[in-house]
This record gives C-alpha cells, sequence and structure tokens, in this order.
C-alpha cells in the first residue's frame, strides 16, 4: 500500500468540529467522509433537501478537490438521506451535477438519523486515470 495523505482542511471545506479527515488519499484513489450540509465555519446549515443537498455536494466536491481529484474521478457515491419521498428531487440534483452517460455508481438508502438531525450525508470514492 502507498503513502497515505490526509485532507483534514483545505479551500472550500467547513471546519470539522468532529476528529475525522474530510478524504483520504491511498495511491490513485480518493475515499471521501461523509459530508453533510456544513458551512465553512462548522456550523450545520438546515434546511431543505435540496439545500442541504446542494451543500453536502459542495463539500464533498471541494474534499475531492483538495485531494488533488477531479469530478470526473468520482466513481462511486452513497447517499443516505432521511425520507425517500425525496428521491427524485435528488435524482435531478444528481443528474445536474453528473450530466449525460458519466455518472458515478450509487448507493441510496433511508436513515432514520444523521448527525445534526440533517437531512442528507455523501460519501464517496475518486480514482484516478493512471494510464
Amino acid at each position: 500500500m502507498g503513502e497515505k495523505k490526509y485532507i483534514l482542511e483545505g479551500e472550500g471545506l467547513p471546519k470539522w468540529t468532529n476528529p475525522i479527515s474530510h478524504a483520504v488519499v491511498v495511491n490513485n484513489m480518493c475515499f471521501v467522509s461523509g459530508q453533510l450540509s456544513v458551512d465553512s465555519d462548522g456550523k450545520f446549515i438546515s434546511g431543505t433537501v435540496i439545500k442541504e443537498a446542494e451543500l453536502a455536494f459542495s463539500n464533498f466536491l471541494a474534499a475531492i478537490d483538495n485531494a488533488g481529484f477531479e469530478k470526473e474521478d468520482i466513481v462511486f457515491i452513497d447517499i443516505a438521506f432521511n425520507d425517500l419521498k425525496d428521491l427524485p428531487e435528488i435524482n435531478q440534483l444528481f443528474v445536474e451535477l453528473f450530466p449525460e452517460n458519466k455518472r458515478p455508481a450509487r448507493t441510496i438508502y433511508q436513515a432514520q438519523a444523521l448527525p445534526f438531525s440533517g437531512k442528507i450525508k455523501i460519501t464517496g470514492t475518486a480514482v484516478k486515470d493512471l494510464g
């Protein structure tokens, strides 16, 4: 296994109130921690599921960027949200973020409880093409 790079802070990333990394890079892979609707000061921002999803995705993409990866490198996204009736809105946002047929693999599930009583949490993996 190669050397690990820990992304603890960076441009566009919220200050963490928990002792974890936003992302960890190993070789050509980046593993992103669950991103929430948290602003740059580390304050949770409550709102509609889409408002929370937009900020969580923004944090997710900032983690990828600070790790030296691009949106096109994302291969897997795991989305937990607290009400499956919000799936059509989540799908629409997903299509806007990942147009055409270059969408990462994805899991979705309803979670009974998320940190800060949030509505959505986004986790994922990116892989750089070394070819």
